[in-house]
């Protein structure tokens, strides 16, 4: 029975493993979708960012109560993961407790384990009672509705019963150490220290043996089940940003907020205008093939580069960047959570279509302009970077919206029509007001 327990649990963790590998090459076939950019200067600079904003929580404590909550709950999370080690070399070789060798130390690591577990719990359950019973207004918008706002609930509810399950397992084997069970007794006293779980033996007080070892056997398997459930879970979760935080800060933009990057095409033109050598009537050459021009900006996610689509793939759906955003203050149409959560739909979008099309995208009629981001969303930007200052775990919504602008502008002339007569008077007059240029100085002889 012992054996047949062993290779269930190798199953399990070789399909749960495997699963989240599989979902991993595909997060990063589609992330790679997009346009090269070089992003691996200023190596220490980009490690310091990264071990500041995704390790320290740097912007996260900039609002104080989420933010000392999101790092126990961090914390505790991930440092009460260490005990899942012990318990696959358990699992594997249908051991106990393997490194209750490690004596005082072990104690304090068990001790510190539930303590944390405890305070993961309590976390959990004010961020449920924020969203759920206050009704924080960001968690709310128009834009968090169906799968957005029952996958915030879901992981609440799935590391709550994970919690649980952690105490109740160690409970029960508290309990059974203390009455003696076989396999579970050791000649040391009892293994392990149970600050926390120590309280919950009054539940299960007075259950025989065997009922307690079905108990600690069940709690256990849902435990180390519900992880690696909860592992995979994250690629369709907004909790991805757990894995790509780390990664997303590492190659974030590190040049001032507000400095616009030139499009190379653009530069070239400009370049070929202003060389008097250049000919630009000269046949190309006919041993080159004919390059298809380059699309300026973006209409699709392809047009995007890697970076930009690895932002929306970490996305938090936080709601910061949308509640420090003028615009949707004002009432506009815009929410920067929404172009980076509809930038990520329409990447999961093309990426499902290449899967259908056995690598191959096929042209489905559909684009991330006007089929998920509209251009009253686009042109209510007042790119202000208050959304890119905002984000926790720096996310550039601000850059999608000036491609897109860029697309509109320059492929489809699709400015609104006050942009299209500031930049006409700029053109004819050398400034965005309908006034001449002899006329410029009229206001000062003015009395």
């Amino acid at each position: 029975m012992a054996l047949l327990g062993q290779i269930l649990f190798v199953i399990a963790l070789v399909f749960g493993f495997g699963f989240f590998a599989r979902n991993v090459k595909k997060l990063v076939r589609n992330i790679r979708l997009g346009k090269e950019i070089d992003r691996n200067d200023k190596p220490k600079e980009r490690f310091a960012n990264m071990a500041r904003v995704a390790l320290g929580q740097s912007k996260m404590v900039k609002r104080p109560i989420a933010g000392f909550l999101h790092i126990v709950v961090y914390v505790g999370f991930v440092i009460i993961n260490i005990e899942v080690l012990e318990i696959i070399i358990d699992g594997i070789f249908g051991t106990h407790r393997i490194f209750s060798f490690l004596g005082t130390t072990y104690d304090v690591l068990i001790g510190s384990f539930e303590v944390l577990a405890f305070l993961v719990f309590l976390g959990v359950v004010i961020f449920w009672i924020r969203r759920n019973v206050v009704r924080i207004k960001r968690f709310w918008a128009n834009e968090m509705t169906g799968w957005p706002k029952n996958d915030a609930n879901n992981i609440l509810y799935f590391e709550m019963i994970l919690m649980v399950f952690f105490l109740l397992m160690n409970a029960a084997d508290f309990q059974l150490q203390t009455l003696g069970a076989d396999h579970y007794a050791s000649e040391a006293g009892i293994v392990g220290s149970f600050p926390i779980s120590q309280f919950l033996v009054p539940l299960i007080d007075g259950l025989s043996i065997s009922t307690l070892i079905i108990v600690e056997r069940t709690a256990w398997w849902l435990h180390i089940l519900g992880i690696l459930f909860f592992l995979n879970y994250l690629y369709y979760s907004k909790h991805l940003h757990i894995l790509l935080a780390f990664p997303n800060t590492y190659y974030a933009k590190l040049k001032p907020q507000g400095e616009f990057d030139n499009l190379e095409a653009v530069k070239k033109e400009v370049e070929l205008m202003m060389d008097p050598n250049a000919d630009p009537f000269a046949a190309p050459d006919a041993s080159a093939e004919a390059e298809e021009p380059e699309k300026f900006g973006a209409s699709d996610v392809q047009d995007l580069n890697w970076v930009q689509l690895l932002n929306s793939y970490t996305c938090t759906e936080c709601g910061r960047c949308t509640s420090e955003c003028p615009a949707n203050q004002t009432g506009k149409k815009l929410s920067p959570r929404k172009i980076m959560m509809d930038t990520r739909d329409r990447l999961e979008e093309v990426g499902v279509n290449i899967d259908t099309n056995k690598g191959e995208f096929k042209e489905d009629g559909k684009q991330l302009l006007n089929d998920y981001i509209t251009k009253e969303e686009l042109w209510a930007c007042t790119t202000c970077n208050a959304c890119v200052e905002a984000c926790p775990i720096g996310i550039d919504p601000l850059s999608i919206i000036l491609e897109m602008r860029r697309y509109l502008v320059m492929e489809e002339s699709a400015a609104p029509n006050e942009l299209n007569i500031a930049m006409g008077n700029i053109e004819n007059n050398g400034a965005p007001w309908p006034y001449n240029q002899m006329d410029r100085l009229n206001w000062a002889e003015e009395k």
